[in-house]
């Protein structure tokens, strides 16, 4: 966008348009190209526009006002996953943190996303609180059976919906807009690494805690078993999205330097770890649970992918990082296709069932997907191509998951009767 923004700096109705498209991405590529800019009247006028909610006093009052909207959300996301223990609800029989631990997550997201803005439009509000109560109808209607397999991916797979219902939230229900897309994936690697760290130093906390406590013979363990720790589990995200807000600077650090670091680090142990396959003998064909376990690493792998692609786009740090995913991608295109040829060869000798479809389908999804993003990696690499490119690739494919997730949690139950 930078280059746009030059080229149209004294086109007042342009730059407006862009800025509405996109005020996050508008807002940080003015940054970056000011200095050389900033001796025309309109480079001026946009950046008093700009730093004028920046202005110590309404950042204060922002950030004083969001803390509570925080504390508020987390509250309610908290009373919600307690309701089992506020209601006496069977959670062995009535399966709730299954059913609906995923949808809570997101929900707080959501609900914590539409009131830290200002200006968001009331129909999306109305269209999210729908598709919210629609989901969580749907998902409780469904028959407790613990042993059917299609029911059971309903469950998985609800969360991910809900991803993507919170993906429309984030982007302002700007579904077209390909760039906003890349900004949720880069915005959801960026949550991860914060709730991750948000898990880790709570876990530290609740250890030292109980140690203390247990030491002057008050067992607090059980407490923060029941109360705290599932409280904290639903509440983090929304935390993170917080610190994100007002401490972007620390993501912006961090998670370059973790992409730059596990690429690398992925590719070397994903090698060994193929070679060590080869050596021992061990084969996904016959052993149900290597299989599974094969399937997981994959959709791990990924993700990884993904989210280094558009970390590294950020850093700028292109070369060595773009061959190191290339070599990365190719890896995984063949961990992909043995884990295909093992699912099919299930299909052939034991039959079809839910979970093997559901594992075939997903399969081949992240395979087509692998494949275009190897191909515009090499590009990257010998054709001196943009790494926007391969940005541009993953948010073009991500309604071919959004599809494929809607037919996993409303198809399956009905075409396999519940079974």
């Amino acid at each position: 966008m930078t280059e746009i923004i030059k080229e149209f700096i004294t086109d007042p109705e342009k730059l407006e348009r862009l800025y509405r498209e996109d005020k996050k991405s508008f807002e940080a590529d003015f940054v970056k190209i000011y200095p050389e800019i900033e001796n025309t009247e309109i480079a001026k006028f946009w950046k008093s526009r700009l730093d004028f909610d920046k202005s110590p006093e309404k950042i204060k009052v922002a950030f004083g006002t969001n803390i509570f909207i925080m504390i508020a959300v987390c509250l309610f996301a908290g009373f919600l996953i307690k309701i089992p223990d506020l209601f006496n609800i069977n959670v062995t029989s009535f399966h709730y943190y299954e059913k609906e631990t995923g949808i809570i997550v997101f929900l707080g997201l959501a609900i914590y996303s539409f009131a830290i803005k200002r200006d968001f439009i009331k129909k999306n509000l109305v269209i999210t609180f729908l598709i919210f109560l629609i989901s969580i109808i749907y998902i409780n209607l469904l028959p407790d059976y613990n042993k059917s397999a299609s029911i059971n991916l309903a469950y998985i797979h609800m969360p991910l919906l809900m991803w993507c219902l919170y993906g429309l939230v984030y982007i302002d229900f700007d579904y077209s807009n390909y760039v906003k897309r890349v900004d949720y994936i880069r915005h959801n690697g960026d949550l991860a690494i914060i709730v991750a760290l948000i898990i880790l130093a709570g876990g530290i906390l609740m250890a030292i805690t109980v140690a203390l406590f247990q030491g002057i013979g008050v067992p607090v363990g059980k407490f923060y078993t029941n109360y705290i720790v599932p409280v904290g589990f639903v509440s983090a995200p929304v935390v993170a999205s917080f610190i994100l807000k007002y401490y972007s600077s620390l993501s912006n650090k961090i998670a370059p330097i973790i992409a730059n670091l596990f690429s690398p680090l992925v590719l070397i142990t994903l090698i060994i770890y193929l070679i060590t396959i080869a050596i021992t003998g061990k084969n996904p064909y016959n052993d149900r649970n290597f299989l599974l376990i094969f399937n997981i690493m994959l959709i791990g792998v990924m993700a990884i992918i993904v989210f280094s692609v558009s970390e590294t786009s950020v850093d700028r740090k292109q070369k060595f990082s773009a061959m190191v995913l290339f070599t990365l991608s190719i890896v995984t295109l063949l961990v992909n296709l043995i884990a295909l040829s093992a699912i099919f060869y299930r299909l052939g000798e034991y039959g079809l069932t839910p979970n093997r479809l559901a594992i075939v389908g997903s399969n081949i999804l992240i395979f087509i997907n692998l494949i275009l993003i190897t191909i515009d990696l090499f590009k990257i690499n010998f054709k001196k191509s943009e790494l926007e490119k391969v940005e541009l690739t993953i948010s073009k494919y991500l309604p071919v998951y959004i599809i494929w997730t809607l037919i996993v949690v409303f198809g399956f139950p009905v075409i396999f009767r519940m079974n």
